[in-house]
Parts: C-alpha cells; structure tokens; sequence
C-alpha cells in the first residue's frame, strides 16, 4: 500500500498539545514583545529573526525524530523545505500587495502577523481533511499528483507578471463588500466614522492576504501530502514554514529579482513530486515504484541549492541579455 511507502507516523495526543502552544506562545511573543510597537523593520533586524525562525523549523526534526523515527524525521524536512521554498510566491505577492495598496511600512508587520494567523487556520484545515480523504480514499493522491503536475506546468509558462491588484477580480469584490474609510488607518483595522464603524484600507488588505494565500494552499497542501502521509509531520512543517514569512518578507520583498531561477527550481520539484506520487501509487504494466525518503531530500535540496546557485551566478540583467540575444 502507499500508505507503507510514506510514513503512517500517528503522533501522541500530547505531541499535538505541546506544539499548539508552542505556537501560540511563540505568535503572542512576536505581537507582544518583538513587534508592539509600530516600528519600520530594518533589515537586518528582518534578518537575525528570520534565521531564528529557520533554526527553530529545522530543530523541530529532531522533536519528530525522537517521536517517531528517522523516517518521520526525513519526511518533515523534504516537507519543510519544499512548503518553505513555495512560500518565497506567498512573499512576492505580500509585496506586490502591500506596494500596490501603499500600505505604511510601520503597520507592514502588523498585516502580515494576522495574515499568517488565518495562514495557520487554514492550512491546519486543509491538511487535516486532506490527510482524512487520502486515509479513506487512496486513489485520491492521484488527483494530488496531477495538481502539482498542473502547477508546475503553470509556473514553467507564467509570465513575470505575477499577481496585479489593479486588474484583480478579488480586490474589485472585497471592495464593494466591505465597506472601507480610505483615510489614514493609524494601524488599525476598523475605525468610527460618523458614529459608525468601518474598515480601513489596512484591513482590506489583511483580507486580500488571507484569500490570495487559501489560493496558495491549493498547491501548497496536496505537496506536502504527497511527501507523507502522517497529519502531525504534514501540520507542523507547514506551520512551522509559515511562521517565519513575516520576517522572510522584510528580507526577500526588495531581492526577489535576484533569485530569478528560484521559480524554474520549484516547477522542477514539484513536478518530481508530482511523478514520484503517481509512481507510488502505481500505473497499470508498471506497478509501484517506492521511492526512498533520503531521494525526495537530496532531490529537493539539490534542485532548490543549484537554482539558487545559478540565480547568484547569472544576475537577472545578464540573463535577460542571453534570452534577448537568442530571440
């Protein structure tokens, strides 16, 4: 059965207590002491937190390890690190947002933290009725290979363009639905205007966020499903990938052109991912082919390091000057 291939790793009813809180505490920190006030994030405050958010991602392993085994282990970090390196999309289009709504940046950090909050939400949600349907329905994962095949495909062919906010048929709807003060939001999210409370920009923007990232969750879940299959690695690598967005932001917004092959790199691996997932679950005259865990990490961290690499070594202009060249 698939579920042999990929770990069945049923974590203890503690384990998902104490990581609940351990979220929480460390969300309440963030908004309570790290970032209460208003303040621009310089970048390299932006900087030291987001190696410390990564430091925490990739220690929570040896938490699996010690819980379920070297296997549960490998599988939380092929599951990190590709939900980490799909975040870098969730990051560009944060900052395509925030510059387009012309969002203060001293109220930045403060979209962003309930940004990742309903982030957490949703995916948690996702994740569990996932893992539940492909519990029950195995034949599903094929549905789950053929998105991320899609995905990959999609990223191959899109344009540079991104998301545009001006053209988006979500933006023009939540701004006839909510009500909204164009004034100066103060870092609020409501406001009382005329003796009535309505939203401020900053809150539309919060909401713009949440749905663009349930988008997001479309691809980002069925990949993580597909590296295993147990909801406690599955929940806590896409948690613990998220947390570390808001400082990532304040890093990548202004260098997101620099690592211009980071895209390819993903398409790449999610289409492996992808293969490896239909591989698994077999194809009539072939069978099932199990793959071992150790190959979707080396895979991952050799495809996602050789695009970073090449990103370093063939800044954007030159590479737009080869493309040109051979047009």
């Amino acid at each position: 059965m698939l579920l042999a291939a990929r770990s069945g790793f049923v974590a203890p009813w503690w384990a998902w207590v104490g990581f609940g809180v351990g979220v929480a505490v460390l969300l309440v920190l963030d908004l309570t002491v790290l970032h209460r006030r208003h303040d621009v994030v310089s970048f390299r405050r932006a900087a030291g937190e987001a190696v410390v958010w990564i430091a925490l991602g990739l220690a929570f392993s040896l938490v699996v390890l010690a819980l379920g085994g070297a296997r549960p282990a490998g599988e939380y970090l092929s599951a990190y690190l590709l939900e980490k390196s799909l975040s870098v999309d969730n990051v560009v289009v944060w900052a395509v947002i925030l510059s387009w709504f012309g969002v203060d940046r001293r109220y930045q950090h403060r979209v962003l933290f309930w940004g990742v909050f309903g982030a957490v939400a949703f995916r948690g949600l996702f994740i569990v009725a996932g893992s539940a349907l492909l519990l029950r329905f195995e034949w599903i994962g094929y549905g789950f290979g053929i998105v991320l095949l899609y995905t990959a495909w999609q990223m191959f062919r899109s344009d540079e363009g991104g998301f545009d906010p001006a053209s988006s048929r979500l933006v023009k709807w939540l701004s006839t639905v909510v009500p909204v003060d164009h004034g100066p939001s103060g870092g609020k999210f409501v406001r009382k205007v005329d003796g009535r409370h309505v939203a401020t920009v900053l809150l539309l923007v919060l909401l713009v966020v949440e749905v663009t990232d349930v988008l997001f969750a479309v691809d980002s879940v069925p990949a993580v499903l597909a590296v295993t299959r147990s909801p406690f690695v599955a929940l806590t690598s896409n948690v613990m990938a998220i947390l570390g967005l808001r400082a990532l932001y304040f890093v990548l917004a202004d260098l997101r052109d620099r690592f211009h092959y980071l895209g390819e790199g993903i398409a790449v691996v999610l289409a492996l991912v992808g293969i490896s997932v239909v591989l698994e679950l077999g194809l009539p005259g072939i069978g099932r082919i199990d793959l071992p865990n150790w190959a979707t990490l080396a895979t991952i961290v050799f495809v996602l390091g050789t695009a970073g690499l090449l990103s370093w070594l063939r800044p954007p202009a030159a590479a737009k000057a080869e493309a040109a060249a051979g047009e």
